[in-house]
């Protein structure tokens, strides 16, 4: 077996507060002599966990062959590589490419993952995705756009499950999902919200339902980097209470 030329550490850099970045992604960055980050994606602050002179690349204006290149060039320096993602590597992260790419060039990826905006969202509103008594399933999805998705995974169709949805990358389709939920059979008055940029200085949000979810983004003037979250996980006062804590439910580790 032919033994790998170095390694690119594939690192979560959270949903923007510097300060959600994992104790290792830190680590890594610290020690990085060469960081590509996405763009306007990534806070600059986290950027600042970087040695001096570490060498910087923005893939934001990068084909998938230039940013491959740049990683290898690095890698052949023998610097350590760290490719920073926004949010976690794994949701929406087009990191599959990379990867294939690089172990082509018998680079191995390892991936550090990181907090979502995802969870940024839940923190913002004060919920949990998965109420007791309410939806134990979170559906989280795009709308179909330039990237194509499957057709059986329309929002028609997620939405008649009726577990709660959370929508990446569509905020300007609000209207659309909204309509397709109602389609599905899910009430006009059912609890949705929006948060834009989620933990970064200027994040907004607002707790709407699926009739206003689109009018409250237009007045807002929100049409990207929000995530929508539809369900009535959003309304915290219809939750029951868990029986985990209940006085009369036993576990192993109290009677």
């Amino acid at each position: 077996m032919t033994r790998p030329i170095g390694k690119v550490y594939i690192v979560g850099a959270g949903p923007g507060d510097p300060d959600l970045i994992t104790v290792k992604g830190a680590k890594l960055l610290g020690m990085a002599g060469f960081v590509m980050y996405a763009g306007s994606l990534v806070n600059k602050e986290i950027l600042d966990f970087a040695p001096p002179g570490c060498e910087m690349a923005d893939s934001s204006a990068m084909t998938l062959e230039e940013q491959v290149a740049a990683m290898e060039e690095a890698v052949g320096k023998g610097l350590t590589v760290v490719r920073l993602h926004t949010g976690d590597p794994s949701l929406y992260g087009a990191i599959s490419e990379q990867i294939i790419m690089l172990k082509g060039k018998n680079i191995l990826c390892e991936i550090v993952p990181g907090v979502s905006s995802l969870q940024g969202a839940a923190a913002r509103l004060g919920i949990e995705y998965t109420v007791p008594g309410g939806s134990q399933t979170l559906i989280c999805t795009r709308m179909a756009g330039r990237t194509p998705a499957p057709q059986a995974e329309n929002m028609e169709s997620l939405a008649s499950h009726g577990s709660t949805i959370a929508v990446f990358l569509s905020a300007d389709r609000a209207q659309e999902i909204a309509d397709a939920c109602v389609a599905s059979g899910r009430r006009p008055d059912t609890p949705a919200a929006w948060v834009y940029r989620a933990t970064w200085p200027d994040e907004k949000a607002e707790v709407t339902t699926l009739a206003g979810l689109a009018d409250s983004l237009r007045e807002a003037g929100v049409t990207k980097h929000a995530l929508l979250v539809i369900g009535d996980c959003v309304d915290r006062d219809t939750s029951s209470r868990s029986l985990l804590y209940a006085p009369d439910f036993s576990h192993g580790a109290r009677r």
